[in-house]
């Protein structure tokens, strides 16, 4: 009786405790009992950097003709800031920035170069990379201005659209052409007017290079013959003296130094002694 006592107990306690695990199964949970409702998300806002109030250009008085500074000896300087082009082939439109800014009139690159009516069309080519077709530079700027010049992909612009941005950005007594006689161009450099001149690119001898000839410009340019060099560049002069004249080069990262006056002609040759002359 007592044994029997005993094992009716524990079927009890075992029952009951079958009902506890049951009734704790998360499958049988009321419906009520809901899932913790997440947190919100937390979202970082990031504030916006104020962007800076540009400071006012200052008001500049142009200056028509700048005052050369001469020394004892004879020596003449402009004072020239110097500026790097900021597209690969785009001397033309930097000499220019360079020359105005002395006359105390500030553009930028991009601003002058979009009166040069660029010509993206590419060359048509012949043996020993010659180039026989391509744009006509006294009209457009030939190429792509961030080509390359040996490609050869982007060319260049002559003194037609140059002098026109010139007479149309603050020097509109400018003058300029071929021909010009390195005489005009050290009269007019003491006498305080900067000249660009059309030359090679690090002075070097493009001819024996043979980097020169004549290409064709296209019909719809005239099919004019247009005498090249592929290493077509141009520098703005700001000194002369006795032997030598003084360079602002936007090639590379812009400089100014004194090159004789012997090696600068026999380079501006190759381009028929092609200048502006601003003022």
């Amino acid at each position: 009786m007592r044994r029997t006592t005993i094992l009716f107990l524990l079927m009890i306690v075992v029952l009951i405790a079958g009902a506890i695990t049951v009734v704790a199964s998360p499958k049988l949970q009321p419906e009520t009992a809901l899932r913790p409702t997440p947190s919100p998300l937390f979202v970082i806002e990031t504030t916006p950097t104020p962007t800076p109030t540009p400071l006012p250009t200052p008001t500049l008085t142009p200056v028509a003709t700048p005052t050369p500074v001469t020394t004892p000896a004879g020596v003449v300087t402009i004072a020239m800031a110097v500026y790097k082009q900021t597209m690969a082939l785009d001397c033309e439109t930097a000499a220019l920035q360079m020359g105005l800014a002395a006359l105390g009139h500030f553009y930028s690159q991009p601003a002058l170069f979009a009166g040069e009516n660029p010509d993206p069309r590419q060359p048509v080519m012949g043996a020993n990379k010659k180039v026989i077709q391509w744009g006509n530079p006294y009209t457009n700027f030939v190429g792509n201005v961030n080509g390359s010049d040996l490609g050869p992909t982007g060319y260049g612009v002559y003194y037609p659209l140059i002098l026109a941005l010139a007479k149309s950005h603050g020097a509109p007594s400018s003058t300029g052409g071929e021909g010009l006689t390195a005489a005009q161009v050290y009269a007019a450099l003491a006498g305080g007017h900067p000249v660009l001149v059309w030359v090679e690119t690090g002075w070097e001898n493009a001819r024996a290079a043979g980097y020169t000839g004549v290409w064709t410009s296209w019909p719809d340019t005239g099919s004019k013959p247009i005498r090249y060099s592929l290493i077509e560049h141009v520098v703005t002069l700001s000194g002369v003296s006795a032997t030598q004249v003084r360079v602002n080069d936007p090639w590379k990262s812009g400089s100014q130094y004194w090159f004789g006056k012997a090696a600068f002609e026999a380079s501006w040759s190759d381009f028929n002694n092609m200048a502006i002359i601003l003022q």
